[in-house]
Order: C-alpha cells, then sequence, then structure tokens
C-alpha cells in the first residue's frame, strides 16, 4: 500500500493529485506545518529533510513532485505522462522548472529566513520574490496558451502541479484572474472530480473561493 505524507495546501497538492487521479489505491497522512509536525523525529525517520511530499513504497520512500509524479504515472497511470521520449523530457522539465524556479520564487515571500539572516532585508527578499513569482504565472499562462491542458489535449501529472502555484497566487492575493489562459484552465481543472476531491479534502483556497 501506497502512503502519502503532505500538508494542506503545500506543494504536496501536486502529488495528492496525481495519485488521486491515477486511481491507485493509497493512504494519505496530513502534516500540519503550524505545528512543525515535518520536523518530528518519525516523520524524519520518512523523510530526513523535513519537507512534503513523500511517498513510501514497498521499496522504501520517494521524495519531491518531479520524481513522485513521474513514478506514479510510470507504475500506476501511463496515461498521466507522454509515452513519446521527447514529449516526456519537455513533460519533466516543465516539472523541474516549477521545483526549482517558481517555488523558490514564493518561498522568498513566505520564508525569507532561507535565504538571509539578516532580517532588514525580509522585506525586501519578499518584494523581490512576488515580482518573480507573479512573473512565473504570467509565463505559465503563456505556456497554456490555447491548449486543454498545460502539455495538449491529454491532461497529464503536470497540471495537478500547475495547480498549486496558481492557488498560492490567489491566497497572497495577485491578480490572477487576469491571467485568461491559467484561470480558464483552472476551471477545467475544478471540473475534474479527482482534482475537487483532492481540493476539498486539503480544504484549498480554490474551492473555497469557487
Amino acid at each position: 500500500m501506497l502512503k502519502l505524507y503532505y500538508a494542506p495546501g503545500a506543494c504536496s497538492t501536486a502529488s495528492h493529485i496525481g495519485l488521486e487521479e491515477s486511481g491507485a489505491k493509497y493512504d494519505s497522512q496530513p502534516l500540519a506545518f503550524a505545528k512543525n509536525e515535518q520536523k518530528t523525529p518519525d516523520y524524519l525517520k520518512i523523510n530526513p529533510r523535513g519537507r512534503v511530499p513523500a511517498l513510501v513504497i514497498d521499496e522504501g520512500t520517494i521524495v519531491e513532485n518531479t520524481a513522485i509524479l513521474d513514478f506514479i504515472a510510470s507504475k500506476y497511470a501511463p496515461q498521466l505522462m507522454p509515452k513519446d521520449p521527447v514529449r516526456r523530457a519537455r513533460a519533466i522539465s516543465l516539472m523541474a522548472w516549477f521545483s526549482n524556479n517558481v517555488h523558490p520564487s514564493f518561498t522568498h515571500i513566505s520564508r525569507p529566513e532561507r535565504f538571509a539572516t539578516d532580517t532588514k532585508v525580509f522585506d525586501h527578499l519578499k518584494e523581490v520574490g512576488r515580482s518573480n513569482f507573479h512573473n512565473c504565472l504570467k509565463e505559465i499562462d503563456g505556456i497554456i496558451g490555447t491548449k486543454q491542458w498545460i502539455l495538449g489535449d491529454e491532461f497529464s501529472v503536470v497540471d495537478g502541479y500547475a495547480l498549486v502555484f496558481y492557488g498560492w497566487g490567489k491566497r497572497i492575493g495577485l491578480p490572477v484572474e487576469e491571467l485568461k489562459n491559467y484561470t480558464a484552465w483552472k476551471d477545467r481543472m475544478l471540473a475534474r472530480p479527482a482534482v475537487r476531491r483532492v481540493l476539498e479534502r486539503e480544504n484549498n483556497v480554490l474551492v473555497a473561493a469557487a
């Protein structure tokens, strides 16, 4: 049995959606960041980095959304990733960009202490992070364009990952509704039963605002 450790509203929502869409049987365990449950000794045995998501499988633990999502598609739902090697590589490339660029720009807003010890620069870090994150959302809007899903005509695990950032933009008051392609795509995402089940389970801002 698979077991997903996640924090409601965190980037782990991507893996949560991927599992739900795959149809695989799994257990899930929410961690409350406000209580630092990701830093407890029990959880650090699962993921010593103290981060989410973490997916426990028979062979051990897989961490990081990009790895978990590719594993889910490979093992349980091949329809959730492109079969063509070039298109698959581009899908992984996009998820890597989400992980190493889009997410860190938001972290500058929410956790500036990770990037500086001088509290006097925190406001500047937050301001720059907000601008960079907004620019990333605009880029995602352009990537979606007029396509049905972020990679084209077929829904993929990459879509669930992209939804995380729209929700974060909404949470911090960015004018995400002005991103017409992204917003129309978000509405299509919310119409998917598996996506809505996860968002409701996590009490996500997109469901609360819908």
